[in-house]
């Protein structure tokens, strides 16, 4: 009966925040700074070329970023607030390797130049993800805007909120704040791009149950090229997500799953679950290019809308680093 009730309770809190999220999203819209900023994205995009001209390799952790802020307090620009205590969200380790933010800060200097005070850092994170995935030969997407900016960043709550690369499809799916299974599967083909550092999965390859052993769900000869790489305890190496393709937006990271070599255990879990297998295997030919790219827009659209500020809730940042 307690779990019963316990249960009922977690299930009536996670609808609570579902409705509150879905009012506070209400306020953001496609085209928010037509009349107040009308050169916003356009701006946007300039500066994402720029950098993507001199500097490829930020196209992952840029869009790895609208995640991270997201999953963390709602899609208000938390993660780019800095602490003079070293207490903010960028803080904490599943942070550490977040990259790009001296890129967010170009992209808002330009805007308060042509529009200042005017549009919000969280948006400017949201706008950055959609034309790094294009500008790496991904599918544009309407940005919906009109989030306005927090002013908590809290290293715990990181912790807490961030989905480890450990998670199975029901913790992703908690911490997720109501993304359904199709939208995080979706989103995991995000690892398409960008790379990450050995100790994320190196215990899946030297110490997995803590006998020295393997994990028996990661591809044996994958394993065997990827110690070739990573060292034990290897904090610094990095290595691509998906091989050979890492800078092409495109449906090789499923297929790389399906052959179970997805380097994180989050990817592998995605074959345990009978709906997100069945999307791996449906998108793991070029074929699946298409609807997978016209789906990415729509997940990122919805997580996009998780715990957002809008009205008069909190504030249009002049600098994203820090609270006015």
């Amino acid at each position: 009966m307690a779990t019963s009730k316990l249960i009922f309770l977690l299930i009536q809190g996670i609808v609570l925040l579902s409705v509150l999220d879905f009012a506070n999203a209400q306020g953001l819209k496609v085209g928010f700074y037509a009349k107040s900023c009308p050169k916003a994205e356009a701006i946007v995009k300039k500066v994402i070329a720029q950098t993507m001209a001199v500097a490829p390799s930020l196209a992952g952790p840029l869009l790895r970023m609208h995640f991270h802020d997201c999953f963390v307090r709602g899609c208000d620009g938390s993660v780019l607030l800095n602490s003079s205590t070293n207490q903010a969200e960028k803080d904490a380790i599943p942070n550490l390797s977040l990259r790009g933010f001296e890129v967010i800060d170009r992209v808002k200097y330009a805007l308060e130049k042509a529009c200042p005070g005017v549009v919000s850092c969280s948006d400017i994170v949201a706008i950055v993800a959609r034309d790094v995935v294009v500008a790496d030969m991904g599918r544009h997407w309407d940005v919906e805007t009109g989030r306005r900016d927090g002013n908590v960043s809290n290293m715990i709550d990181a912790l807490r909120n961030l989905p480890p690369p450990t998670a199975n499809i029901t913790m992703k799916a908690t911490e997720a704040k109501g993304l359904s299974a199709k939208d995080l599967v979706v989103l995991s083909g995000s690892h398409t791009i960008g790379t990450s550092h050995c100790s994320s999965f190196n215990n899946r390859l030297y110490n997995f149950t803590g006998k020295g052993d393997t994990d028996p769900s990661l591809d044996s000869s994958y394993i065997a090229r990827l110690k070739m790489k990573c060292k034990s305890n290897d904090q610094t190496t990095l290595v691509e997500m998906d091989p050979g393709s890492s800078k092409i937006f495109d449906v090789s990271y499923y297929t790389l799953v399906a052959k179970r070599r997805g380097l994180f255990q989050s990817d592998a879990a995605l074959l345990d679950d009978s709906e997100t297998k069945a999307y791996v295997k449906n998108h793991a030919t070029p074929k699946g290019k298409a609807s997978f790219l016209k789906d990415f827009g729509v997940s990122m659209v919805k997580m996009g809308r998780i715990g957002v500020l809008t009205g008069n809730a909190g504030e249009i940042r002049k600098v994203c680093s820090k609270i006015n």
